[in-house]
């Protein structure tokens, strides 16, 4: 087994539960972990035994230009499309994060991590 990380991916997008989060937008970050058998790739070199890093990358970009009220569910959709997509992968970890968040205060970061074994 193996672990693929694409770590702190950076995203625009308009997620959050106040009206005025979905219009002007926030900056977000997302990191995953993807957890699969590689032996065949470490023996032939070649991307099509192996979970491509690009597709993950388009599926996560994908997920993140759709509105969503909560983290939670972004995180949800990300992990359903990785497990959709590569249907030998046999666990993932996805962490997203709202940067700077509307709570009234200086915070850095909110974060919800999600993590499911196939």
């Amino acid at each position: 087994m193996a672990i693929i990380e694409i770590e702190n991916m950076e995203f625009y997008a308009y997620h959050g539960c106040y009206k005025e989060e979905q219009v002007v937008g926030n900056h977000f970050q997302v990191s995953i972990l993807i957890e699969v058998e590689t032996q065949a790739a470490q023996l032939t070199d070649n991307l099509n035994d192996t979970v491509n890093y690009q597709v993950v990358y388009n599926l996560i970009k994908e997920e993140m230009q759709l509105k969503s009220k909560l983290l939670e569910h972004v995180a949800e959709r990300i992990v359903s499309a990785i497990h959709n997509k590569f249907k030998n992968v046999e666990r993932v970890w996805v962490k997203v994060s709202k940067l700077n968040p509307p709570l009234g205060g200086k915070v850095e970061k909110v974060s919800v991590s999600l993590e499911r074994k196939f």
